[in-house]
């Protein structure tokens, strides 16, 4: 059982157990729907319902349906099963993209050392080749390999 990190419970949401979650996790629409699980202190919650209001996401979890029986879990972690994700085989998750190696146009060789994002919709890559460098994931001069387990950087990046 691999367990993947979505966010952190930050409060409730008006009295009939609803849960505020903020999460940047890449594959929400997979991971808050109806009937998965989310782990919280290494216990399992089924999800009842989600919503998303104000860019946070909104749950109830079990069978909780008053603010006081979910104050426990108040900035808790919130984890997912890796395979309760069921994701696609050209769909892979930030953990998985560190195991990558990085090559060049020009034929160098690099390795990914972080993921993060410089704002909300931009997720940038800090690789070393050679040197530091910084690159947007979602360039067009970017493309990841799925099956070689690699991410292929333009020469023009690498400068």
């Amino acid at each position: 059982m691999e367990k993947i990190y979505l966010g952190k419970i930050t409060s409730t949401h008006g009295i009939k157990g609803e849960l505020k979650i903020k999460s940047n996790f890449t594959y929400k629409e997979k991971a808050f729907r109806t009937g998965n699980h989310l782990i919280i202190d290494n216990r399992q919650y089924e999800i009842k319902t989600h919503r998303v209001h104000k860019g946070l996401d909104m749950v109830t979890l079990d069978d909780y349906h008053d603010i006081n029986e979910v104050l426990f879990l108040l900035k808790k972690n919130v984890y997912i099963e890796k395979e309760e994700l069921n994701l696609g085989k050209e769909e892979v998750l930030d953990e998985d993209l560190l195991k990558y190696q990085i090559l060049t146009t020009s034929g160098k060789k690099g390795i990914i050392k972080e993921i993060f994002y410089a704002s909300p919709t931009n997720k940038i890559m800090r690789a070393v080749i050679e040197k530091e460098i910084l690159v947007p994931l979602a360039s067009p001069l970017v493309k990841i390999d799925v099956d070689k387990k690699e991410i292929i950087i333009d020469k023009i990046l690498e400068m």
